[in-house]
């Protein structure tokens, strides 16, 4: 079954056999890229316990060593990972606490381990009383311990947990404007790590001396360690300084709380420590795996794509920048293969993954994904066979119900007809409702995974 929910009203806006086709392509391409990114079997392919002993990966650990198991986490993908981490461990888990999705408790029934609804993108009160009582957990363990710690994208403000003097209010604020401001995941979570007692390394340094497993889906555009989730068990490579410098470069020194320049100030006089850096033995005892990333979800939409008989190019699993700067590249690269065959021949079929921003100036709905393939409409407006479309795997673009959408040659027509004006509503950031009225947003509800974004060029 596919994870699109309104896959045949997609296919029906076909106004082509050809289009028709391709668009057919593109979905099953996203059904593959999100079974591949499934948490409870990445888990489930990754993890396995004989006899006593744990195998994640090429490491082991003897479970009979420990007298207690802990599972902690949070983020989007925390549920169906939890769930599958019971399947496996049963009783030998004692307890636990996993900050999820904000209504989803019921998808994921679990006996062991506590699953506290926690909000996002913006941090709500009931995530951050998880978070307090992970860190709990962690400084009451002891070297006898074993912690599992389950992070996926989405868990900095699922499991956010100022610093005293920081009210809630205050990191909300501050993720507001960032969010507004075009500022990178990376970025965002250099912040995130100075205003925490929790992300940053912070974790694994209250966990200590226990053993630490954390097991990572990855949702950051090379998988660096320290920004997924804000790397709680991460040690951390930005400082104060970095923090200072990133609300200079969006202006934002002078709207920031009073609570998080004192904050700002104190770090750097050092009259609070600085996160945990590498060299820190904290991290001795500290094994983070990843078990899923965007690359991995691209590799398997460019197999089915192949399957389907189309010429494969797998761009790059790193893109970045300004969603409709993306797009207009993405329709620049289908013009190209139209015109000249380059840089692959048609039926042909790019695929790119990583993770675009938006900067919001107008006042429309949309998210990243909708805003590539707006912009991207435009550029391909007239050509036959052609399809462009992109989601992210969380299955929530933005603010919206969508998880992104798709074009083709005949949607600016389409759009014109509804009365609908493409560059001014791209200018107003409100993709949502362009792709809405001409029916072509793609649905898929909340995935329980989250590895990033994955847009594709599709041509016959």
């Amino acid at each position: 079954m596919s994870p699109i929910k309104n896959k045949n009203k997609i296919l029906e806006n076909s106004t082509t056999q050809t289009d028709r086709k391709v668009r057919d392509a593109i979905l099953l391409a996203f059904d593959s890229a999100l079974l591949s990114s499934n948490p409870y079997q990445l888990i489930i392919d990754n993890v396995s316990v004989s006899d006593s002993i744990l195998a994640v990966g090429s490491k082991r650990f003897d479970l009979n060593k420990f007298k207690n198991i802990i599972v902690i986490g949070g983020g989007k993908a925390s549920g169906p990972m939890t769930q599958a981490l019971e399947n496996l461990l049963g009783n030998r888990i004692t307890h636990g606490i996993v900050n999820i999705l904000t209504e989803t408790s019921l998808n994921y029934p679990t006996k062991k381990v506590h699953l506290n609804e926690a909000g996002h993108p913006i941090p709500t009160e009931n995530g951050m009383l998880g978070a307090r009582k992970m860190l709990e957990l962690a400084e009451n363990s002891c070297r006898e311990d074993l912690i599992i710690c389950l992070i996926s994208g989405g868990g900095s403000a699922m499991m956010a947990l100022p610093k005293e003097g920081i009210t809630l209010n205050d990191k909300r604020t501050v993720t507001k404007l960032l969010l507004r401001s075009g500022a990178t995941i990376n970025e965002l979570n250099a912040v995130r790590k100075h205003l925490s007692d929790f992300k940053g390394g912070w974790l694994a340094k209250r966990a200590q001396p226990a053993t630490l497993i954390s097991l990572i889906l990855s949702d950051v555009v090379g998988d660096p360690l320290d920004t997924i989730s804000s790397g709680p068990t991460a040690p951390d490579q930005t400082t104060y300084q970095d923090v200072v410098d990133i609300f200079d470069k969006y202006k934002l020194s002078e709207k920031i709380p009073g609570s998080i320049k004192k904050i700002l100030e104190m770090g750097l006089n050092g009259k609070i420590p600085e996160t945990p850096k590498s060299d820190d033995s904290v991290f001795d005892n500290v094994h983070n795996m990843v078990l899923g990333n965007n690359r991995l979800a691209c590799l398997a939409a460019k197999k089915k794509l192949t399957e389907l008989g189309f010429n494969t190019l797998f761009l790059t699993s790193h893109m970045e920048g300004e969603a409709k700067d993306i797009g207009i590249f993405l329709g620049a690269i289908a013009k190209e293969i139209f015109s000249s065959g380059n840089p692959i021949s048609r039926p042909a079929a790019v695929i790119v993954g990583g993770e675009t921003t938006v900067t919001v100036k107008g006042k429309g709905l949309g998210g990243r994904n909708q805003e590539i393939v707006l912009s991207a409409a435009s550029k391909i407006n007239g050509i036959e066979g052609v399809g462009i479309a992109s989601i992210g795997t969380d299955g929530i673009d933005g603010p919206t119900d969508a998880a992104g959408a798709i074009a083709d040659g005949k949607s600016i027509l389409r759009a014109k007809k509804c009365g609908l004006n493409n560059k001014k509503m791209l200018n107003d950031n409100d993709s949502y409702n362009f792709f809405s009225k001409i029916g072509d947003l793609i649905i898929t509800g909340p995935t329980g995974s989250n590895v990033n974004d994955i847009a594709l060029v599709c041509m016959i």
